[in-house]
């Protein structure tokens, strides 16, 4: 696993290296997320019997800042 999450680092920061803390929720949800083969299902929903989601409520209207910033890196990305 730990091969896995320096591969999605690897992929997503900065010449530098100095950005992965960053990266860090999104690897976590990524290997949260992923089926795997021996279990036929996620860790996710193998710990809590439900499926993983990103995001929040879209009626809610006040905004996160941090979450705001995050999407819009990775829609730079």
């Amino acid at each position: 696993m730990n091969q896995k999450l320096e591969q999605y680092l690897w992929f997503f920061t900065s010449y530098r290296q100095k950005d992965w803390p960053e990266w860090l929720a999104s690897a976590e949800f990524v290997v949260n997320n992923k089926v795997y083969l021996a279990t036929k299902m996620s860790l996710f929903i193998a710990n809590y019997g439900r499926e993983l989601r990103i995001g929040g409520d879209i009626r809610k209207k006040r905004k996160v800042e941090k979450a705001t910033k995050f999407t819009e890196k990775i829609k730079k990305v």
